[in-house]
């Protein structure tokens, strides 16, 4: 899943003149300070912000400073039409990963932007026991609640992360993506309910939250090359 960038600036052609040069990101954009920090309420959802120093209500300065302390790993390039070395180290001093001048040469700002997505990922690497410990307890938390609806919204709560964010890092951990490790789960849990239980089929189907016991059968089959009823049957002969 590509990396999420975020365009704060006030004139419009501009945005959309990044939007295009950074095509292969998801870009996002906000036309004032207010609307930035509305989109950056929601932790991992962001991993970059390119914001312009002059913007109408916050200046940039101040929105860097707010950005960089409700989460210090976003990486912020600042811009600025006024050519000044005070802007340069108040930007800086309020911890902007970068400065550049504007008009803004392009390709210069596609380096810095691919230069701090890479610390970034540095980063995250040496975070790498925090983040297994989260996905674990992702694990367990599907394991006990096999029997409810659990949604990735609901997992990434118990472990403070937005959905977007561990949707990646689960299948790039895992090797599998949530939702087919959920199902993995459901399947485990049926088998022991098949093998363990009187439950019916229908039955089985309904505690795990299937939409109906055709769909729990199809399903079942298409991982266990086996019908339910085959299966428990298999197993009954053991």
């Amino acid at each position: 899943m590509p990396e999420t960038i975020l365009i704060v600036d006030d004139e419009k052609e501009f945005r959309e003149e990044l939007v295009s040069s950074f095509e292969a990101y998801q870009t996002i954009e906000a036309s004032s300070g207010q609307q930035a920090l509305g989109l950056l309420n929601k932790p991992n959802e962001i991993d970059l912000v390119i914001l312009d120093f002059k913007m109408p209500g916050l200046s940039g300065t101040e929105i860097l400073k707010v950005i960089k302390k409700r989460n210090p790993n976003i990486k912020v390039i600042m811009l600025t039409a006024f050519s000044s070395k005070d802007i340069a180290v108040e930007s800086l001093r309020g911890q902007a990963d970068d400065f550049l001048e504007k008009p803004v040469d392009i390709e210069k700002l596609m380096a810095s932007v691919e230069k701090h997505l890479e610390r970034a990922e540095q980063n995250n690497e040496s975070d790498a026991p925090q983040i297994n410990q989260k996905i674990n307890r992702v694990k367990r938390y599907l394991e006990r609640n096999a029997l409810k609806k659990v949604s990735l919204e609901d997992a990434g709560k118990t472990v403070g992360l937005s959905p977007k964010y561990l949707s990646r890092i689960f299948k790039n951990t895992c090797g599998a993506g949530f939702m087919d490790y959920k199902l993995k789960v459901k399947i485990d849990k049926a088998k022991n309910l098949l093998s363990a239980s009187g439950c019916t089929v229908s039955e089985i189907s309904d505690r795990l939250g299937f939409m109906n016991p055709e769909s729990f059968m199809r399903i079942f089959k298409k991982v266990m090359k086996l019908t339910p009823t085959e299966f428990r049957k298999k197993k009954k002969k053991k």
